[in-house]
């Protein structure tokens, strides 16, 4: 397994930060991974709810199916996926708000016999990806 982490300190409310988050449609502005959500993102968000997005992991295209595992307004979205090679994915983003500021953790997980194979290149591009996102999602609600 390879898991990734990423942390940022927004100067924005939690509230703005989770539209922004949960704003499918204009995922793209700000996940550096997202290329597209073919039938779109899931509608309504809510706790087992199936989406498919193409994303680009380690510079290649992938077509990931989603499944939101928890959801908390404001507080945490997390979701697990099945991506190429039978890679199992897992992303947590949580939202930790401090007045008009808001931190962000993100976590990632890839499973896997690829996943074994490519452990620390995947890493350090799973990682690169999520902290330009969160410099990304911060320009959009700062």
């Amino acid at each position: 397994m390879a898991e990734v982490t990423a942390e940022a300190r927004i100067a924005a409310p939690a509230a703005r930060v989770w539209r922004q988050l949960t704003d499918f449609a204009a995922y793209g502005r700000w996940n550096a991974t997202h290329n597209g959500f073919p039938k779109g993102g899931p509608d309504p968000l809510a706790v087992g709810a199936v989406y498919v997005e193409n994303m680009k992991l380690m510079g290649f295209p992938a077509e990931v199916t989603w499944t939101v595992a928890e959801l908390a307004p404001e507080r945490a979205l997390s979701t697990t996926g099945t991506g190429p090679m039978g890679v199992g994915l897992a992303m947590r983003y949580e939202l930790v708000p401090d007045g008009d500021e808001t931190t962000v953790r993100v976590v990632g997980g890839f499973t896997g016999a690829a996943v074994t194979l490519m452990a620390g290149r995947l890493k350090d591009s799973a990682t690169t990806a999520l902290n330009e996102s969160l410099r990304e999602l911060a320009v959009l609600v700062e």
